[in-house]
């Protein structure tokens, strides 16, 4: 696997830039690609526009399942960038994608996480969410994300459902997520705890398995093998695209730097400074 890296001090190498050119669809990791925080990333509404004009569809790709699509929309308006809804994919939009291949359209969902994975779930489906008065055992599937308020009795009801033979359905497996203070427990925590409980392991949709990427594939209606994966780590979002046989674009201005290239289980296609060094990738000098 070639890497090539575009930076002021380093020119582009133009043959192995081809595939990059060809590309027919990019899939865009978010915080530390994007955005910083509350910040928008150089680059980000020129790269789009880019795109836009030459007809290349793009998806804004997060493991998050507490924000709706539409949430994300407003949050990058803020910072001056324009989105539509249908360019974003969580991982609870992206799990949707996935039960509806997996149930019937009239199946019932026990969701274990925050409101907005209900209503994603919900949202172009027949799927009809279990409440807490009604009995978990008649639930097909159990969905579980960050749950902000989880407890012992979510923990109960969840191993009941599964053990009584409902499918167990992660919509990412992030042990941690960084917040001001450091850390935070992540989703993944919440699913070790129903994981143990049942003795059941789950279906994992988000990165770095390759699920969340062939649904965004699905969704942008081309193949994997001319779709970009661009990201800024290389254990979840170049992992997921190598997985699901996407060209992939580390950009070194989120978690991953240079250095770690030297240890990286998987090496991406490519290695940008940044946004801008990416489309200029794209677009060449002509």
């Amino acid at each position: 696997m070639s890497t090539v890296e575009t930076s002021p001090d380093k020119p582009q190498v133009e043959d192995d830039l081809d595939r990059l050119r060809a590309a027919k669809a990019f899939i865009f990791d978010m915080d530390g690609v994007l955005y910083r925080g509350k910040q928008p990333l150089p680059g980000v509404q020129d790269i789009f526009n880019t795109l836009s004009v030459r007809g290349i569809p793009f998806l804004l790709a997060t493991n998050n399942s507490m924000a709706t699509p539409a949430t994300y929309v407003q949050r990058m308006a803020e910072m001056g960038v324009t989105i539509t809804a249908e360019e974003v994919q969580t991982s609870a939009t992206a799990t949707r994608d996935f039960l509806k291949d997996e149930l019937a359209p009239d199946a019932r969902i026990l969701p274990v996480g925050m409101p907005a994975l209900a209503e994603q779930l919900s949202d172009g489906t027949s799927f009809r969410m279990i409440g807490d008065d009604e009995p978990e055992t008649d639930a097909d599937a159990v969905v579980v994300g960050l749950d902000l308020t989880f407890t012992y009795e979510k923990l109960r009801r969840a191993t009941a459902a599964i053990v009584n033979g409902a499918k167990f359905v992660a919509t990412n497996a992030d042990t941690t997520l960084p917040n001001e203070s450091g850390f935070q427990p992540g989703a993944g925590s919440i699913v070790a705890s129903i994981a143990a409980a049942s003795g059941q392991q789950p279906i994992v949709v988000g990165k770095p398995e390759p699920l969340m990427m062939q649904k965004g594939v699905e969704q942008l209606g081309t193949d994997a093998g001319h779709t970009v994966m661009v990201g800024d780590r290389l254990d979840t979002d170049i992992a997921a695209g190598h997985r699901a046989g996407l060209m992939t674009a580390l950009v070194l201005t989120g978690v991953a730097k240079r250095e770690d290239l030297a240890s990286a289980a998987v090496l991406p296609d490519y290695v940008f400074a940044d946004l801008p060094a990416l489309m200029q990738g794209i677009v060449g000098h002509g």
